[in-house]
């Protein structure tokens, strides 16, 4: 239960960061917001339409879109983009990194404090003033490579 708890009070104080500035909750803008927070499988817009058009039938993947940029200029979410394929959307903002699966596109977030030394390194030696950076480990997840060694077997 405690997992349920930290994602109701994350989506708490990201309804309450929305309210400040002025927008107004949908029933379908808050089950987006929280969908994402629930899940935190950084999801295309298309696979969070899909998963919410059973319950809000009448809502468009335009709106999906709208949504997702509104939450992304309020700071509650984070695009990733990698190429040709289409966006994802992950509503962990706390600085972290992601392990991607080459097989199934599938994200993992990890964390490595030890990268906070490489913007210090860039810094100093370049004289920039870092504020940010991003890292992808590209490999294959688990499930991958159990499929993989059972069409071998």
């Amino acid at each position: 239960m405690k997992g349920w708890y930290a994602v109701a009070e994350k989506l708490g104080a990201a309804l309450e960061k929305l309210k400040s500035t002025g927008v107004r909750m949908t029933p379908q803008r808050h089950a987006i917001l929280a969908y994402l927070l629930e899940t935190m499988c950084h999801p295309t817009a298309d696979e969070i339409y899909k998963a919410l058009a059973d319950r809000f039938p009448s809502m468009s993947v335009a709106t999906v879109y709208n949504n997702l940029r509104l939450f992304k200029e309020a700071g509650l979410v984070r695009e990733l983009t990698y190429g040709d394929s289409s966006s994802k959307f992950d509503a962990n903002i706390s600085k972290h990194y992601h392990v991607i699966c080459r097989e199934c596109n599938r994200i993992v977030d990890f964390e490595c404090d030890l990268l906070g030394e490489v913007e210090n390194a860039a810094s100093k030696e370049t004289g920039f003033v870092v504020d940010n950076h991003r890292l992808e480990v590209y490999g294959v997840c688990a499930d991958c490579q159990k499929k993989h060694s059972k069409q071998l077997n």
